[in-house]
This record gives C-alpha cells, sequence and structure tokens, in this order.
C-alpha cells in the first residue's frame, strides 16, 4: 500500500533533494507526478492521456530546472502549482498559434499529369538557344552561371575557383540570370 505525503513531508523532501540527497528527490518526483496528472486533467478536461502525460513531463522538468528556487520556508505545493499552471498557459499558446496558422481547406487544389502543368516558370525548352544567350553574356557573369549553375559547385568552392567573394559571385549571378531572362523572353 503505497503512503502519501503531507505537503510538510513534500517539502521536507524537497529540502533534502536540495541539499543533494537524490533518494529524496527520487520519491519527491514519485510523489508528486500523480498530483500533476491530477490537476492537469481537472483543469485539461478535454485534453488526451497523451497531453496530459506531455504536460505532466513538462511541469517535472521545470520543476528540475528550478529547483534552487524553491524556499524551504514557504509551503511547496503553491510553489509546484504555479509551475504547473505556467506549463499549462504555455501550451495553450502553443495550441492556439498552431490553430491560428491552419487554414481549413473544404476543396483541394487538383494538379495533373500531363508534362506542361508541371513545368517550373524557370526552366527552358530550347537548350541551344540557351547555351547561345550564356556565351553572349560578359565573362564575369558567364563564369559565375558556368561554375554555380552549370557545374553546382558552391559559392564558397566558386570564390575560391574564380578568386573572387561570394559576394561579388551573387552579384554576378543575379545579374546573369536577370540578362538571360531578357535576352530569352527577348526572342
Amino acid at each position: 500500500m503505497k503512503r502519501n505525503l503531507n505537503p510538510e513531508g513534500l517539502e521536507t523532501l524537497m529540502q533534502a533533494a536540495q541539499a543533494g540527497d537524490m533518494r529524496a528527490y527520487e520519491r519527491l518526483l514519485k510523489e508528486i507526478t500523480p498530483k500533476l496528472r491530477q490537476m492537469v486533467r481537472r483543469r485539461r478536461q478535454f485534453f488526451t492521456a497523451e497531453e496530459v502525460e506531455d504536460i505532466v513531463q513538462e511541469v517535472l522538468l521545470s520543476v528540475h530546472a528550478v529547483r534552487a528556487t524553491f524556499d524551504p520556508k514557504r509551503p511547496f505545493m503553491p510553489w509546484l502549482s504555479t509551475i504547473a499552471h505556467n506549463r499549462l498557459i504555455d501550451s495553450a499558446r502553443r495550441y492556439y498559434r498552431g490553430k491560428l496558422n491552419e487554414v481549413q481547406m473544404d476543396e483541394l487544389p487538383v494538379t495533373f499529369a500531363d508534362d506542361w502543368t508541371n513545368v517550373e516558370s524557370e526552366a527552358y525548352r530550347d537548350p541551344e538557344e540557351l547555351s547561345i544567350a550564356i556565351k553572349s553574356l560578359p565573362e564575369g557573369q558567364r563564369k559565375a552561371i558556368e561554375m554555380l549553375k552549370l557545374r553546382e559547385m558552391s559559392l564558397k568552392e566558386a570564390a575560391a575557383a574564380s578568386g573572387t567573394t561570394v559576394g561579388a559571385l551573387k552579384v554576378s549571378i543575379h545579374r546573369a540570370i536577370l540578362n538571360l531572362r531578357k535576352a530569352l523572353n527577348r526572342e
């Protein structure tokens, strides 16, 4: 038969735990866990068993993190209740933040298997024309496109190979893409 401690017993266990008694700390956690489950269930009746257990674990982690803040001259249960209350508020905030970002949809957008519907706007279909447009770019822009887009080098690798900075490469690639769009859209 399990013996329930009175609140003074919990305070004594917490004092011993603060002094470094690991057995007292383990016993304290075992004693307060059912109390926390009951507290969470009472305040959040709509929670599933898993959600209740998640909150209880969060409270226990918080107790562990802030156990040094417990004042032995004050009652234990109000201190524990405050921690539990704060974790419940945090969980409610997370829940409502998630709900705010969700969008209810009656119908999902339809996609088609036909190739023309799944082509990205950046894709270009005439490789010969693209090759001519790349060759017409200024040398710095052409080298940036060749290294970063065609050979798929990283910015760091391309900067080392070309002897320029990463920032200069970013500018060159940006200008090259703009020039390619103009050249290919004009035709």
